[in-house]
């Protein structure tokens, strides 16, 4: 059975920072490209970043020196540093993992930035 479980999604004050964290298991995880994807109310679901199983990473503009994404393949983990959060980056985020095969999601996790 194929488990992506996020967490460390909240409210938090523009310009603070939160980590998120997605733990996998079912996958072979090293063989995935890891990805943070988020949608907020009335928008697409759009990607904020991802690496692939080489580590080659890709930033949405949106997020590009603001958010850090990682990978632990020993740990099957994936991890979203955000940084200076804005009102916009409201969202529910979700972690994927898809190769050519196969594309999995987790249940999401909410992201509220707001004074």
């Amino acid at each position: 059975q194929v488990q992506l479980v996020e967490s460390g999604g909240g409210l938090v004050q523009p310009g603070g920072s939160l980590r998120l964290s997605c733990a996998v298991s079912g996958i072979t995880f090293s063989m995935y490209t890891m990805g943070w994807y988020r949608q907020a109310p009335g928008k697409q679901r759009e990607l904020v970043a991802d690496i692939t199983s080489g580590s080659s990473i890709n930033y949405a503009d949106a997020v590009k020196g603001r958010f850090t994404i990682s990978r632990d393949n020993a740990k099957k983990t994936v991890t979203l540093q955000m940084n200076s959060l804005k009102p916009e980056d409201t969202a529910v985020y979700y972690c994927n993992a898809k190769n050519r095969w196969f594309d999995y999601w987790g249940q999401g996790t909410q992201v509220t930035v707001s004074s």
